[in-house]
């Protein structure tokens, strides 16, 4: 789904960018030289008055503006041919030709650095298309894959100075990322990347796991969809390349001195039938999956764990459009029945509410008994 961002081999040679510099401020060599302002005055009256002109004194020059703007478009041409020349991927981004959904009307919002306190406006009641997934949601000005999760400074904190506090903070984002936006993982395959980083001598998570991922009737306790989203290619598949994500990261000290780093990180999937014939009207359908993932970086000194690895404090799950019955250990959009599913529950969530804290009573929009109705996908 989400594609990381290259430099093309295709670049601007450094000799090329020191002479698009220098001409954009002297000018080419061989450019003709224009004549002044004064020097186009005086012409234009000796044409027009054939006698005696004014003293050169007199004459009150044209205000600048011209000139200004002329160097501002030049440093704007060298930026931007810089950007391109780095960056060609993220530019084309930059100009709503990235992500095949029509770009975003409006722009993308600004990063998520604190909890909102209300809810997105409401969109118009669009369908979403393959071309457009995104259309009639908040999502369509969101960010697209881990560019969609804040991580805050980083400070001293606990046992960690600044940057040991920045790399837990780089690997906490990594983890969200590996199991919530990794291909692979998507697909139904085993979280490698995301398991690496969790410390393997918590006992009762390395239990979890190996349960969650080796039973073909998981439970709500040992449920991977509690940590890693997963879809089973042969009912669904993506719709676009693209997953976008609104979400921050926060930390504090925790228990003896450790980092503790909380991740609400909101993933909008949208999906087609995977045996649909992908024409212009395939039914187009957005899991919305919320996850409140806490991690603790621990002092080696105190705490038995590994390098480059967290222990998991706590982690919950808000769940819309991705199954109302008993756990299976997939995501089951529900293709042909969205806005029919447990129309009579007594609860009614908006997935996109980020104001509020993950519920981890059970029942928001998640699985069981106690299934909510979503009010907009």
């Amino acid at each position: 789904m989400a594609k990381g961002g290259g430099q093309d081999e295709a670049s601007v040679s450094d000799e090329e960018w020191e002479r698009f510099l220098r001409e954009s401020v002297t000018g080419a060599a061989d450019a003709p030289v224009e004549p002044s302002a004064r020097a186009r005055a005086v012409q234009r009256r000796l044409r027009e008055s054939p006698g005696q002109p004014e003293g050169w004194r007199t004459y009150t020059p044209a205000p600048r503006r011209r000139r200004t703007g002329w160097y501002a478009a030049g440093s704007v041409a060298a930026v931007a041919l810089l950007a391109v020349a780095l960056f060609p991927q993220e530019v084309v981004g930059w100009f709503g030709g990235g992500d095949g959904d029509g770009g975003r009307a409006g722009g993308t919002v600004a990063a998520e650095t604190e909890r909102p306190r209300e809810a997105p406006a409401a969109e118009p009641a669009l369908r979403p298309t393959l071309a457009e997934p995104f259309r009639g949601s908040p999502a369509a000005r969101w960010a697209d894959g881990a560019a969609g999760i804040t991580v805050p400074k980083a400070k001293a904190t606990g046992w960690m100075d600044a940057a040991q506090v920045e790399r837990a903070l780089r690997r906490s984002k990594q983890f969200m990322v590996a199991s919530g936006l990794d291909t692979r993982v998507l697909r139904g395959e085993r979280p490698a990347r995301a398991i690496a980083l969790l410390n393997p001598h918590q006992k009762d998570v390395q239990r979890y796991l190996r349960a969650a991922l080796s039973s073909k009737a998981p439970t709500a306790e040992n449920d991977p969809l509690l940590l890693f989203s997963r879809f089973r290619p042969e009912r669904a598949r993506p719709a676009g390349d693209v997953v976008r994500t609104r979400g921050r990261l926060t930390y504090r000290e925790g228990k003896r001195g450790a980092v503790e780093v909380t991740a609400d990180v909101t993933f909008v999937y949208p999906l087609t039938p995977a045996a649909g014939d992908g024409g212009r009207d395939a039914e187009v359908v957005r899991t919305v999956v919320r996850r409140e993932v806490v991690m603790s970086w621990d002092d080696p000194a105190k705490v038995v764990t590994e390098p480059g690895t967290a222990s998991l404090v706590s982690y919950a799950l808000d769940m819309t459009n991705g199954g109302c019955s008993g756990p299976t250990g997939f995501f089951e959009p529900p293709f042909g029945t969205a806005g029919e599913q447990r129309a009579d529950a007594a609860r009614r969530v908006d997935p996109y509410d980020r104001s509020e804290p993950v519920d981890r009573s059970g029942g928001t929009a998640s699985r069981g008994d106690d299934c909510a109705t979503a009010t907009r996908s």
